[in-house]
């Protein structure tokens, strides 16, 4: 009988090739010929890299150090204790970055409402973060957690710049797409478990809104990196009032703020197969896949409740001080905005120099046909050199809008898509006044496309009404606990009116008629 160990080395690397990942490591240890069969064999690595995670789509790609990561990885994850891990956070970090970027944008799609494609990266992830004690070590590390949790000394102040393994951990947390809007302990049951009253402080605190951060989630000093602390509290403000209103339940909400790592990588956008169109030249040009048919939301306060929050005297407070958590009553509106791309130019000096600057234009509407003023209106790029779509010097994606009213400029907001180019998870931002009003209003907004589906003609506000069947969904049932610590100005009258069927999916939306 022929021993393994005399069989010739392409059929011992055939055999290796399908041992799972963590086997790899333990093989060398065998024998010497098993050693250096696997030592130094970079093509070992990829196959048995590619027969269980995404096929890379880049090619310098270091096959033993990924594959060695994802391990450790997996070891990390599965220790069973929180304080176990919590020191691994930095590599995590930077584990499930890369990760990510190696994850498929080809393939089955995920779901049929969905617009990425399945990826066995994000499956792992997925599997790995489902573990509330993997939140908890990972996740759930930014200062709003921490003040959240009772960690921080009353009026503890923000660290500037912020800390890293703030930045790092809530960067997870927005790739992780679901917000966990409430704290891993032994009990839920009370308002000081949940997360929105504190994001909601961060968020609606005009202190937030300076020249420096452009108002929008960015750093506060000029360099225009994103602030992933800002885009977290935007993203678990957003998500509490889809969970509250019930918007989550709808596929078209669902595959964007309901399912963990979906489509959080570049170029993971796949428009659905029956609606592909020629593309005309600035489309061509464009590689951030702008046209088309995106949803919005976009919540705010009352005004009086917004203005009593930022300038009560007797709540005057350092910069550096965070301001009381709040669960005033906030709004919640749904847009389709349809847009175009019109211009692209090459990046100004102030931009990532990667790719170029991509203007558009279109129309918007409301869901809700109570927000006419501010919904239904033009939707334009600025021609200005802060542009619409560009890259920013750290190499994330930055958004700029104008919402127009009459013709004239009312709202604007700044944002950052989270995944990167062309991803399918969307764009995380701040709307405000265009002039950068002192006095506010301000508050979150997120937009995800769904179509690269165009409406054109003279009755594109009356397209966006077609095959839409009007649903009540209101909070009048909403009565959320009285907690220390929290203020509570709930107006239990606030409702929402959409124009979604009980059935209806994405591709029902989508396929709003031609005109």
């Amino acid at each position: 009988m022929v021993l393994v160990t005399e069989l010739p080395p392409e059929i011992i690397h055939n055999v290796f090739r399908f041992v799972d990942p963590p086997d790899l490591a333990w093989i060398p240890r065998v024998c010497k010929s098993f050693h250096y069969a696997i030592r130094g064999n970079p093509m070992l690595f990829k196959d048995v890299y590619t027969a269980h995670f995404d096929n890379p789509p880049r090619d310098d790609v270091d096959w033993e150090q990924v594959l060695k990561d994802v391990v450790r990885l997996q070891v990390v994850c599965r220790r069973p204790g929180v304080e176990d891990k919590r020191d691994e956070l930095s590599f995590v970090y930077e584990t499930v970055n890369q990760f990510l970027k190696n994850a498929s944008s080809q393939g089955e799609r995920a779901s049929n409402s969905a617009t990425h494609a399945l990826s066995r990266n994000a499956a792992l992830l997925t599997e790995l973060f489902s573990d509330p004690r993997n939140q908890n070590a990972f996740l759930e590390r930014s200062f709003i957690y921490e003040r959240a949790r009772g960690e921080l000394p009353p009026h503890a102040s923000f660290s500037s710049p912020p800390k890293v393994e703030h930045q790092q951990s809530a960067k997870l947390h927005c790739l992780y797409g679901v917000p966990l809007l409430h704290l891993h302990r032994s009990s839920h049951d009370t308002r000081q478990g949940k997360m929105s009253p504190f994001a909601c402080s961060k968020v609606y605190d005009l202190r937030q809104y300076t020249a420096k951060t452009r108002w929008g989630p960015f750093m506060d000093d000029g360099s225009d990196r994103t602030d992933w602390e800002k885009v977290e509290a935007i993203m678990l403000v957003l998500g509490a009032n889809l969970s509250r209103l019930g918007l989550n339940v709808f596929p078209i909400c669902k595959n964007f703020w309901d399912v963990p790592f979906a489509g959080v990588w570049p170029n993971s956008y796949m428009p659905l197969p029956v609606l592909e169109r020629e593309k005309d030249e600035n489309e061509l040009e464009d590689p951030y896949g702008v046209t088309g048919t995106w949803l919005r939301v976009v919540c705010f306060l009352d005004y009086t409740d917004f203005f009593n929050f930022n300038f009560n005297p007797e709540n005057e407070l350092p910069s550096n001080i965070p301001r009381r958590a709040i669960h005033y009553g906030e709004a919640t509106r749904l847009i389709l905005m349809k847009i175009s791309v019109t211009k692209v130019e090459p990046p100004g000096p102030e931009d990532g120099q990667a790719l170029p600057v991509v203007h558009f234009k279109g129309i918007s509407r409301s869901l809700d046909d109570s927000w006419d003023e501010n919904a239904n209106s033009d939707l334009r790029g600025t021609v200005e050199i802060k542009g619409t779509v560009r890259l920013t010097r750290e190499g994330e994606v930055r958004w700029t809008t104008f919402s127009v009213f009459n013709g004239q400029e009312r709202w604007r907001s700044e944002s950052v898509q989270i995944g990167g180019v062309k991803s399918a998870k969307g764009v995380v931002g701040h709307w405000f006044d265009k002039d950068y009003d002192p006095r506010g209003p301000a508050g979150p907004t997120a937009f995800w496309k769904t179509s690269d589906k165009v409406t054109h003609g003279s009755h594109e506000h009356q397209a966006f009404l077609d095959e839409y069947q009007e649903i009540e969904l209101a909070d009048a049932d909403y009565d959320p606990e009285q907690d220390e610590g929290v203020e509570d100005d709930v107006d239990d009258d606030v409702e929402i009116e959409l124009f979604l069927g009980p059935e209806v999916d994405l591709a029902h939306i989508l396929h709003s008629h031609e005109l």
